[in-house]
């Protein structure tokens, strides 16, 4: 169980408890920097900026460093065909691709060698569909988030979903690999304590935070049996969770925490930041942090809210405010859009409480916005259901500005790499769009896309593009 091997290391399905999976990109070379998303290389490979966690940092900003000007990308390669759809965003360090599968496979994938395997493990067998109350993920549920890498440790982390033959049981389970060879390294339980697994899937892409991998949970497509919302951590080496539970009063149910698989962001204080969708609280003071923009502190103690003074009906006509995440700006501001079709702008030093936005704008894209945000400055481009849509955001006085909506109506969550801005749209077209105009500059056609938030990401010189069962490469020109 501790040992791997480079090419296609394969774990047995008997190991207990063990589970695997999602996409990203690493290496050899530690490279390790204070938050411990860093970068690995392989010998006499490029080491560029790492993408080691969802949109590139911890902050959730999917922009990447290098290049501001476009000049060109051409394709590259196209990885084999994968046991298992893809759902997680493809993290970038160093030369390796690592994916992760609704199979519960975890793949290393040769950045500058074509795509080629350079190992997979299998570490459990993925939940049946039909062993769930509902949901839309089919035939089986196994690694559905983005991992996160802590290349200080040279380990991958990842949660999936497992069925027990033998028990007849579902569990979530933190999985920890080596990134070097795949060998399985953590495995633990992470279902809250009291909590139903086959109702809760873990959406949410993962992120670090103070020696704790960070994830969050909320309830299968259809809001069907009973679940709530839950932010867990747990030690990096394993160890006593710590959890935050939405809508937790006696007889209080839902406010899942999903963000269109977004990663609670963590800001410099290593504070934890996250929206939560409807819950089925509609009278009193508050929702009860269902329908709400939610700070908490590292030990995930709450710290402040924001709830919009439309929550009940809101949380009556299924508007999640959080079927995106928080946008964390520069200046302080916090910009928060979901299914309401309005953008509140807030004060990240004092979120207000219910009604306690600086300003609002309402029918700011005609949809609903779903998924990561990408800021870069004082531009956040937000994945509208009409197409990505820039919003710039002013601070005297604060304001909200649509720039444009993009005409390729292209609606997946956007990243910023080389001068573009880059998405992916449900009908498998990878777009570089202008940050000017959002028309498109570029255009790709990666094939048939498993989910509904497929989202590119970018390392060391190239872009790459999770379809359905494969990830393309793309070589951006210097």
């Amino acid at each position: 169980m501790g040992h791997g091997r480079r090419y296609r290391r394969r774990t047995p399905l008997g190991i207990a408890g063990h589970v695997l999976g999602a996409v990203a990109v690493v290496g050899l070379t530690v490279v390790a920097i204070s938050t411990g998303v860093g970068a690995f290389s392989e010998a006499g490979a490029g080491s560029g900026t790492p993408w080691a966690v969802y949109h590139g940092d911890l902050l959730g900003s999917g922009v990447a460093s290098g290049s501001t000007t476009f000049h060109g990308a051409t394709a590259a390669w196209t990885s084999r065909r994968l046991h298992g759809q893809i759902f997680g965003e493809p993290l970038v360090v160093g030369n390796d691709v690592i994916v992760a599968t609704e199979n519960d496979y975890v793949y290393a994938l040769s950045a500058t060698g074509g795509g080629k395997v350079l190992w997979s493990t299998r570490v459990g067998t993925p939940v049946p569909a039909r062993r769930l109350p509902c949901g839309d993920i089919k035939p089986d549920v196994g690694i559905t988030s983005t991992p996160v890498i802590d290349t200080t440790r040279n380990e991958v982390f990842v949660v999936a979903d497992e069925w027990s033959r033998r028990h007849h049981s579902i569990g979530h389970h933190l999985v920890g690999l080596n990134a070097s060879t795949g060998a399985v390294l953590l495995n633990q339980v992470v279902d809250p304590p009291g909590t139903t697994p086959a109702a809760q899937l873990q959406r949410d892409a993962l992120t670090l935070d103070d020696g704790q991998v960070v994830m969050a949970m909320g309830g299968n497509d259809g809001d069907c049996s009973t679940y709530h919302g839950w932010v867990v951590a747990a030690p990096e080496t394993g160890g006593t969770l710590r959890t935050f539970e939405v809508d937790p009063a006696r007889g209080d149910l839902q406010g899942a925490v999903w963000m269109g698989g977004a990663a609670p962001v963590v800001d410099a204080s290593g504070h934890i930041w996250f929206a939560t969708g409807n819950g089925a609280v509609d009278t009193g003071p508050s929702p009860d942090y269902s329908d709400s923009v939610i700070e908490l502190s590292s030990s995930l103690a709450p710290l402040q809210t924001f709830t919009p003074s439309t929550w009940p009906t809101d949380n009556d006509s299924d508007y999640d405010l959080g079927s995106s995440d928080p946008a964390l700006l520069p200046d302080g501001l916090v910009l928060q859009a979901g299914k309401s079709d309005t953008a509140y702008l807030l004060d990240g030093s004092d979120l207000g409480g219910v009604g306690g936005q600086l300003t609002e704008m309402t029918s700011f894209c005609g949809a609903d916005v779903d998924g990561g945000n990408a800021v870069d400055g004082t531009v956040v481009y937000m994945p509208c259901g009409n197409g990505v849509t820039a919003v710039q955001v002013g601070s005297s006085p604060p304001s909200l500005s649509v720039l444009w909506t993009t005409s390729t109506g292209s609606a997946g969550p956007a990243i910023v790499a080389d001068g573009l801005v880059w998405t992916i749209d449900r009908g498998g077209n990878l777009y570089g769009l202008d940050p000017a105009t959002g028309d498109a500059v570029t255009h790709f056609s990666i094939g048939a896309v498993s989910n509904h938030f497929p989202t590119p990401s970018v390392g060391d010189g190239m872009l790459f593009a999770p379809a359905s069962q494969k990830v393309s490469a793309y070589t951006l020109t210097p």
